[in-house]
Protein backbone atom coordinates (compact mmCIF):
# COMPACT_ATOMS: atom_id res chain seq x y z
CA UNK A 1 0.00 0.00 0.00
CA UNK A 2 1.01 3.36 -0.73
CA UNK A 3 3.12 4.95 2.48
CA UNK A 4 2.02 8.25 1.69
CA UNK A 5 -1.53 7.53 2.46
CA UNK A 6 -3.23 6.83 5.84
CA UNK A 7 -4.97 3.18 5.43
CA UNK A 8 -7.73 2.14 8.55
CA UNK A 9 -9.87 -0.06 6.89
CA UNK A 10 -12.27 0.43 10.04
CA UNK A 11 -12.04 4.30 10.21
CA UNK A 12 -12.71 4.42 6.40
CA UNK A 13 -15.90 2.72 6.55
CA UNK A 14 -16.65 4.93 9.74
CA UNK A 15 -15.43 7.46 7.89
CA UNK A 16 -18.33 7.30 5.27
CA UNK A 17 -21.03 6.06 7.84
CA UNK A 18 -20.12 9.73 10.06
CA UNK A 19 -20.13 11.58 6.74
CA UNK A 20 -23.65 10.19 5.70
CA UNK A 21 -25.08 11.00 9.36
CA UNK A 22 -23.51 14.59 8.77
CA UNK A 23 -25.71 15.03 5.84
CA UNK A 24 -23.68 14.35 2.84
CA UNK A 25 -25.61 11.95 0.20
CA UNK A 26 -24.74 8.27 0.37
CA UNK A 27 -22.98 8.82 -2.69
CA UNK A 28 -20.92 11.57 -1.13
CA UNK A 29 -19.99 9.77 2.10
CA UNK A 30 -18.62 6.78 0.31
CA UNK A 31 -16.88 8.56 -2.44
CA UNK A 32 -15.46 11.22 0.19
CA UNK A 33 -14.33 8.38 2.58
CA UNK A 34 -11.39 6.80 0.03
CA UNK A 35 -10.96 10.14 -1.58
CA UNK A 36 -6.95 10.90 -0.73
CA UNK A 37 -6.27 7.39 -1.99
CA UNK A 38 -6.98 8.70 -5.62
CA UNK A 39 -5.52 11.88 -5.56
CA UNK A 40 -8.80 14.13 -4.77
CA UNK A 41 -9.82 16.65 -1.69
CA UNK A 42 -12.80 15.72 0.14
CA UNK A 43 -14.42 19.04 -1.39
CA UNK A 44 -13.30 17.81 -5.02
CA UNK A 45 -14.92 14.01 -3.87
CA UNK A 46 -18.09 15.74 -2.46
CA UNK A 47 -18.59 17.57 -5.79
CA UNK A 48 -17.98 15.04 -8.23
CA UNK A 49 -20.29 12.50 -6.37
CA UNK A 50 -23.20 14.99 -5.17
CA UNK A 51 -25.78 13.98 -8.56
CA UNK A 52 -25.53 10.05 -7.63
CA UNK A 53 -27.22 10.31 -3.97
CA UNK A 54 -30.93 9.69 -3.73
CA UNK A 55 -30.52 6.60 -6.74
CA UNK A 56 -28.69 9.10 -8.73
CA UNK A 57 -30.28 12.70 -8.68
CA UNK A 58 -32.93 11.83 -6.51
CA UNK A 59 -34.60 9.69 -8.84
CA UNK A 60 -34.69 6.10 -6.72
CA UNK A 61 -32.40 4.35 -9.77
CA UNK A 62 -28.78 2.63 -8.95
CA UNK A 63 -28.63 3.13 -4.97
CA UNK A 64 -25.89 5.90 -4.47
CA UNK A 65 -23.47 3.54 -2.27
CA UNK A 66 -22.55 1.58 -4.70
CA UNK A 67 -23.08 4.30 -7.37
CA UNK A 68 -20.09 5.64 -4.90
CA UNK A 69 -18.26 2.40 -4.91
CA UNK A 70 -18.69 2.25 -8.62
CA UNK A 71 -16.75 5.80 -8.85
CA UNK A 72 -14.04 4.59 -7.22
CA UNK A 73 -13.68 1.21 -9.43
CA UNK A 74 -13.32 3.68 -12.48
CA UNK A 75 -10.97 5.67 -10.20
CA UNK A 76 -9.11 2.21 -9.76
CA UNK A 77 -8.93 1.17 -13.05
CA UNK A 78 -11.13 3.30 -15.15
CA UNK A 79 -9.24 3.95 -18.85
CA UNK A 80 -7.62 6.89 -20.17
CA UNK A 81 -7.18 6.87 -23.41
CA UNK A 82 -10.29 6.09 -25.31
CA UNK A 83 -9.16 3.13 -27.49
CA UNK A 84 -8.21 1.45 -24.28
CA UNK A 85 -10.62 -1.57 -24.36
CA UNK A 86 -8.63 -3.50 -21.42
CA UNK A 87 -9.12 -1.16 -19.04
CA UNK A 88 -12.69 -0.62 -20.12
CA UNK A 89 -13.34 -4.29 -20.03
CA UNK A 90 -11.22 -4.38 -16.28
CA UNK A 91 -13.32 -1.63 -15.10
CA UNK A 92 -16.90 -3.25 -16.18
CA UNK A 93 -15.57 -6.89 -14.74
CA UNK A 94 -15.26 -5.03 -11.66
CA UNK A 95 -18.32 -2.85 -11.19
CA UNK A 96 -20.42 -5.84 -11.97
CA UNK A 97 -18.75 -8.02 -9.09
CA UNK A 98 -19.71 -5.16 -6.93
CA UNK A 99 -22.56 -5.10 -8.04
CA UNK A 100 -23.66 -8.43 -7.80
CA UNK A 101 -21.89 -8.78 -4.19
CA UNK A 102 -23.49 -5.66 -3.13
CA UNK A 103 -27.36 -6.83 -4.47
CA UNK A 104 -26.11 -10.30 -2.89
CA UNK A 105 -26.16 -8.42 0.31
CA UNK A 106 -28.38 -5.76 -0.02
CA UNK A 107 -31.52 -7.99 -1.96
CA UNK A 108 -30.77 -5.28 -4.63
CA UNK A 109 -28.75 -2.01 -6.35
CA UNK A 110 -31.99 -0.13 -6.70
CA UNK A 111 -32.62 2.62 -4.36
CA UNK A 112 -36.38 2.02 -4.77
CA UNK A 113 -36.64 -1.14 -3.81
CA UNK A 114 -34.27 -0.98 -0.97
CA UNK A 115 -36.08 1.56 0.35
CA UNK A 116 -39.32 -0.25 -0.37
CA UNK A 117 -41.27 2.41 -2.44
CA UNK A 118 -44.19 1.80 -4.02
CA UNK A 119 -44.08 1.80 -7.71
CA UNK A 120 -45.14 5.23 -9.59
CA UNK A 121 -43.93 7.71 -6.18
CA UNK A 122 -43.70 10.92 -7.54
CA UNK A 123 -39.99 11.98 -8.11
CA UNK A 124 -39.07 15.76 -6.34
CA UNK A 125 -35.75 16.74 -6.31
CA UNK A 126 -35.98 18.50 -2.49
CA UNK A 127 -34.31 15.94 -0.32
CA UNK A 128 -35.61 15.47 2.99
CA UNK A 129 -34.86 16.48 6.39
CA UNK A 130 -31.81 14.89 7.86
CA UNK A 131 -34.26 14.04 11.53
CA UNK A 132 -33.50 11.42 13.46
CA UNK A 133 -37.03 9.94 12.26
CA UNK A 134 -34.88 9.83 8.78
CA UNK A 135 -32.13 7.88 10.16
CA UNK A 136 -34.22 5.69 12.02
CA UNK A 137 -36.28 4.40 9.08
CA UNK A 138 -34.07 4.43 6.31
CA UNK A 139 -31.76 2.10 5.86
CA UNK A 140 -29.18 3.95 3.84
CA UNK A 141 -26.49 4.26 6.11
CA UNK A 142 -26.37 0.50 6.56
CA UNK A 143 -25.78 0.66 2.01
CA UNK A 144 -23.17 3.09 2.78
CA UNK A 145 -21.54 0.77 5.34
CA UNK A 146 -21.68 -1.88 2.86
CA UNK A 147 -19.96 -0.09 0.13
CA UNK A 148 -17.80 0.94 1.94
CA UNK A 149 -16.46 -2.16 3.65
CA UNK A 150 -17.02 -3.09 0.10
CA UNK A 151 -14.66 -1.10 -1.49
CA UNK A 152 -12.20 -1.22 1.69
CA UNK A 153 -11.67 -5.01 1.29
CA UNK A 154 -11.05 -4.76 -2.61
CA UNK A 155 -8.65 -1.88 -1.62
CA UNK A 156 -6.88 -3.79 0.58
CA UNK A 157 -7.03 -7.20 -1.55
CA UNK A 158 -5.37 -5.22 -4.30
CA UNK A 159 -2.45 -2.56 -2.45
CA UNK A 160 -1.43 -5.53 -0.02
Amino acid sequence: MDNQVQWDKEARVQRAKDLFMSGFNCSQSVVAAFADLYGFTQEQALKMSAAFGGGIGRMRETCGAACGMFQLAGLEKGATEGPDRESKKETYALVQQLAAAFKAHAGSIKCAEILKLRQGESLIPTPEARTPDYYAKRPCVKMVELAARMWADYYESVKK
